[in-house]
């Protein structure tokens, strides 16, 4: 029978080294000696890091570039209604939340759906005939965006791929990448208020299309989708055999002479996962409280997906559970004159903003029917001197230090999107030192190809 023996031998300064003995049949054969392993620092990021890129921050922090210390900033940038204090929650919310905190009953764990009776108040508040629900559809998260990133995570697969809109929410890029997931970018159609390119959408889905992802109403567009755009859509769910992710975190917020319907409500066959939150309907984006809406009447998903959630779920403990406990109150008991409040403020800078852009040679914006976003197109070809829509947006901000989003940020270049929540009179403002900017720089079609042919 062979046996081995390993010494180590070494002293003093010297490196340890092996001497590697075999012996066989009673004889013994060296096999030399190996040097030791010498113990080195070696961290290196997790693949799953270095695939995940934002472009909003990739973009926005490579603009070096500092406002007109002359005049004032305006940022029209970030699509979080709470920055300039014109758009407070509701009374009634904060009370909620004060009096869950001073009973001190909501300050353990709680389970990582989130405890039964807050689902059973999400449920109860979006259950309808068409779409019905029970607190068992409901898994609570932290956050619309930890919605999406559950809902993307139980559909798709590694070396799969999912449909997005363009353009669209830069997230789901964001997320999918960095779970290995392929991203095909669907078309919206500024012409059509917005709508999907169902034939380019169509032409999209092969066999490892997970999901398609539809965004109404629409950031960044600022669009809501008609109820028989909605049916298309689902046709084309239904003839592929795709399940829908839909993010409707600006469901309702929909201006007086538009619809929203959610997609569930018209869906016969097509299963989706639905993903909202208080963030903006309730003006609270850091109180990271969301939740994944589960419907599925033809038993398509089954058991999988629902427990294939519980199971992401148990990753992380779950939403706040003050948040969690003022829920109930927070959904059935905010008066309904907070909400039309809220909306007539966003349709008021709206129309103002549109108004004032659409008189501005160059630009043609958008006109919003919902949500707090508007996008303009940059006529390129009468601003010769911008490369594109970024360099626009960055001599904006140190001409006239009004910071926009250029819209290469959402896949969508040769636009840029205005946030809407701001105070009235930033807005009027902020369209001014636009329409000033712009007349400084446009330039008619004989001088722009003047200036084209001194390059």
């Amino acid at each position: 029978m062979d046996s081995y023996l390993i010494q180590v031998n070494g002293h003093g300064d010297h490196v340890p080294v092996l001497d590697v003995h075999l012996k066989s049949n009673g004889n013994s054969i060296s096999l030399g000696k190996v040097k030791g392993r010498k113990p080195r620092w070696a961290v290196r990021a997790s693949e799953m890091s270095k695939k995940t890129f934002n472009p909003v921050r990739a973009i926005v922090d490579s603009m070096k570039v500092e406002p007109n210390p002359k005049k004032a900033m305006i940022s029209l940038s970030l699509g979080d209604p709470t920055v300039f204090g014109n758009l407070p929650t509701n009374d009634e919310v904060t009370r909620a939340v004060k009096e869950v905190l001073d009973s001190g009953r909501y300050n353990g764990y709680a389970p990582s759906v989130g405890y039964q009776s807050c689902r059973e108040a999400v449920a109860a508040y979006y259950n309808c005939p068409e779409a019905p629900l029970e607190a068992q559809d409901v898994i609570l998260t932290s956050g619309c965006s930890q919605a999406i990133e559950l809902a993307l995570a139980v559909l798709a697969n590694p070396g799969q791929n999912i449909l997005v809109p363009r353009p669209g929410f830069s997230l789901y890029k964001t997320l999918a990448l960095s779970m290995g997931i392929e991203v095909k970018l669907y078309n919206l159609l500024p012409e059509k208020a917005w709508e999907i390119d169902l034939e380019h959408l169509e032409s999209l889905v092969d066999e490892k299309t997970a999901c398609l992802i539809v965004n109404n109403p629409s950031n960044p567009c600022g669009s809501v989708f008609s109820k028989s755009h909605l049916q298309k859509i689902l046709a084309v769910a239904s003839r592929q055999c795709v399940p829908i992710l839909a993010d409707e975190i600006y469901g309702d917020m929909v201006f007086a002479d538009c619809k929203y319907e959610p997609i569930a409500t018209l869906s016969t066959n097509v299963p989706i996962l639905s993903c909202g939150g208080l963030a903006k309907r309730w003006l609270v984006p850091g109180w990271r409280m969301g939740w994944i809406l589960i419907h599925d009447r033809r038993d398509i998903f089954g058991n999988e997906i629902r427990d294939g959630l519980l199971r992401l779920s148990q990753r992380i403990l779950g939403p706040c559970t003050i948040v969690q406990g003022a829920l109930e109150r927070i959904l059935h008991r905010t008066p309904p004159e907070f909400y039309h409040n809220t909306l007539s403020i966003l349709k008021s800078n709206a129309d103002l903003c549109y108004a004032a852009l659409s008189a501005i040679p160059g630009l043609q914006p958008v006109r919003p029917a919902g949500a707090m976003y508007l996008m303009v197109e940059i006529e390129m070809e009468h601003f010769p001197e911008f490369e594109n829509d970024v360099e626009f947006t960055e001599r904006l901000i140190s001409e006239q230090s009004v910071f926009c989003l250029p819209a290469t940020c959402f896949e969508y270049p040769n636009f840029f999107r205005v946030v809407i929540t701001v105070p009235e009179e930033m807005i009027l403002e902020a369209c001014s030192r636009i329409q000033e900017f712009c007349e400084m720089h446009y330039q008619g079609a004989e001088g722009a190809q003047d200036l084209e042919c001194d390059k």
